[in-house]
């Protein structure tokens, strides 16, 4: 970090969730594949050949009662004109993921990655590699706010909502809201990691 970071909410304190509430609304805007059938995965895995950088996410369908757990339902992952996400229900976590997952050349930038890592292998083993956790980074940096909503604001001066964060994500077909949830996700992550990089 250089030393003028200090001069921005967030490098010296925590910034607060007014703070974090009254930075602008901003979402993925751009192409998103919803990829849910073999023909479509043929077609997805080639457009993200070549990308060394990917913002990565995953999400799951909440749990309420006690003792009950669901698998991950999506993985999102996001270049730099293109956000797919892969629904886990129809696919499952297919050889083409698996070898993305396990590519070290290619960063995947993501916050909580232990968590979202260890349960996408109960789907399928595979050996992460490459995988940048944005919280971790932040800690080294000395940046108090380590999660996703938090990171945009300190680092991108945006608000991502989190309206569609406990819908279901094992439905069948997605609607608008999740799929524009699920994209800006994973458009942050490797937004954050960019900024990260650069401070």
């Amino acid at each position: 970090m250089t030393q003028n970071n200090t001069d921005r909410p967030g490098f010296d304190r925590r910034m607060s969730k007014d703070e974090i509430n009254a930075c602008p609304i901003k979402r993925w805007n751009g192409l998103i594949s919803v990829v849910r059938n073999k023909d479509e995965l043929t077609e997805a895995i080639p457009k993200l050949a070549g990308h060394t950088l990917l913002g990565f996410d995953t999400e799951t369908r909440p749990a309420y009662k006690k003792g009950e757990s669901y698998l991950p339902s999506l993985l999102q992952l996001a270049s730099d004109n293109e956000v797919f996400i892969f629904q886990l229900k129809h696919l499952g976590l297919t050889k083409p993921l698996r070898k993305i997952l396990e590519d070290p050349a290619i960063i995947k930038a993501g916050v909580s990655l232990d968590y979202d890592v260890r349960e996408l292998k109960k789907l399928s083993p595979f050996k992460a590699a490459g995988f940048m956790d944005l919280g971790d980074l932040a800690k080294k940096a000395g940046v108090k706010n380590h999660g996703l909503r938090g990171l945009a604001a300190v680092f991108l001066g945006i608000r991502i909502t989190k309206g569609a964060q406990t819908s279901n994500w094992s439905r069948d077909v997605l609607t608008r809201q999740q799929i524009q949830y699920a994209a800006t996700d994973a458009w942050v992550g490797r937004k954050l990691y960019l900024a990260q990089e650069a401070t």
